[in-house]
């Protein structure tokens, strides 16, 4: 039986656009300052709950409190004549269908899905495509559960943000589980599932065993690993601890455990205060209670974490908690980007700075890396070579398998801030990779690693497939 520990309970409770004028904490800002987060709510999405609100920020610092930032409409994340509009119809009390005219014209400048996620990563099965996944990459299939399709608490700078706007065509959804076994079945070359959204962890454990467990099956023994994206730990820890469902949970965990499968949280982390709370770090006990292994990922973002000093704090926490640092990200080339982005040359600087005042332990993570068309883009060092000033680039996973762990240069760039900014070094016209690229597009998705569904194949220990 999972450990149970003793955190004081708390019902669950949001607050979204329509609640702005509700929220007590905020009536210390002006009507204007609240006009512009409510213009901002109609075209990004927001909300919030209660925990984050009277346990994660501190009021008596915001607009700057990192968490506010983090969690609150920001009026930087609209270009300033989107902004305008979008407050002027407000003023106006124009009707709902033409505030949501204006906000979906803005939505559809902003880069809804980057990285070739409809037109690349959608895979198809028996000649049908299947949108609530996505196959990038050969080892991992990405699922993207119909229940899961919301959290606890938007982040403001959130890629994913198309997800949760109204844009249904741009929508990532699975309602079936059966459609993942017989896909994975197809696919032996995979080993590693991960469950993503919105937030899985929205779902009540009932629900989430409808997926989790088909995947125990003995006949699916090549999937050596189960995560689950999700930023609960931090902004609902009571969904591990004293939520109704909350032992079930864990059981469930205890179950995929038990089948000799690697389960592991794949915790969304911004910023230390995260981990502050007794109930968060309640949360990170229960779980590792289990069997269970909690991994640290999170984007490096402008006015919230974009410190050095913070990145090292966050990454000692984790470590004191038995968590793993896993990954710093780079903030993907979407929505309010403008507002939240941060310079190559500047991300590498501060990952380098927390690298330094981390032992060992922490030096499990890896960054910055951008989770770009062809796929992650680690940004390794900046360097000189034959008199020019270079970006060190590498591929630590690839659409291609054999890029990976490819090391390859770009012109050094004080300004650019994704991949599509950089240009190769020594005088290159493009990059090496850019046509096999675009022949993926031209052809939508295939598995560039070749499709062995029909090849007899033999499984051995820890999933490792073998070709015959």
């Amino acid at each position: 039986m999972p450990k149970k520990i003793a955190v004081p309970p708390r019902k669950f409770r949001v607050f979204t656009r329509r609640d702005l004028d509700r929220i007590p904490q905020l009536q210390r800002f002006s009507s204007d300052e609240i006009l512009a987060m409510k213009a901002v709510t109609w075209v990004l999405p927001f909300r919030v709950n209660d925990y984050v609100v009277e346990e994660l920020i501190d009021w008596d610092h915001v607009p700057e409190d990192p968490i506010f930032q983090l969690t609150f409409p920001q009026p930087g994340m609209l270009a300033d004549k989107d902004l305008r509009s979008m407050m002027d119809l407000l003023r106006k009390q124009a009707s709902d269908a033409d505030l949501q005219r204006e906000a979906r014209r803005i939505q559809l400048s902003m880069n809804p899905h980057p990285a070739g996620q409809v037109e690349l990563n959608v895979p198809r099965l028996e000649g049908v495509s299947l949108p609530g996944m996505q196959h990038k990459y050969r080892e991992t299939v990405l699922f993207f559960p119909s229940s899961g399709q919301t959290c606890h608490t938007y982040c403001t700078y959130c890629f994913r943000w198309p997800q949760f706007v109204g844009l249904d065509e741009l929508k990532f959804a699975a309602k079936e589980a059966d459609a993942l076994a017989r896909y994975l079945k197809a696919h032996p070359e995979v080993n590693s599932v991960l469950f993503t959204g919105g937030d899985p962890m929205v779902m009540k454990t009932k629900v989430l065993r409808r997926y989790i467990e088909p995947l125990l099956d003995a006949e699916l023994d090549h999937i050596v690993s189960i995560r689950i994206g999700t930023k609960a730990p931090a902004y609902w820890p009571q969904r591990f601890t004293t939520d109704d469902d909350a032992d079930d949970l864990m059981r469930l965990f205890d179950e995929v455990h038990a089948s000799g499968r690697h389960m592991a949280v794949m915790a969304h982390y911004s910023h230390p205060r995260e981990l502050d709370t007794p109930t968060a770090q309640s949360a990170v006990e229960r779980i590792q209670n289990t069997g269970a292994v909690v991994r640290c990922q999170a984007p490096l973002i402008k006015h919230v974490n974009d410190d050095g000093q913070v990145w090292a704090d966050l990454w000692k926490r984790q470590i004191v908690l038995g968590a793993v640092p896993y990954y710093m990200f780079v903030e993907r080339d979407t929505g309010p980007k403008q507002y939240f982005e941060v310079p190559l040359a500047r991300a590498f600087e501060i990952f380098s700075t927390a690298y330094r005042r981390v032992s060992g332990l922490g030096r499990t993570v890896r960054g910055p890396s951008m989770s770009a068309t062809p796929g992650k883009v680690l940004v390794d060092g900046v360097t000189e070579i034959r008199g020019e000033k270079v970006f060190v680039l590498k591929f630590i996973q690839a659409r291609d398998p054999s890029w990976v762990n490819q090391v390859f240069f770009a012109r050094y760039d004080e300004k650019a801030t994704w991949l599509d900014g950089l240009r190769p070094a020594f005088g290159e016209k493009e990059w090496w990779f850019q046509k096999v690229i675009g022949e993926m597009k031209k052809q939508g998705w295939q598995p560039s690693w070749g499709d062995r569904s029909r090849a007899h194949k033999k499984v051995t220990h820890f999933g490792h497939v073998e070709w015959e």
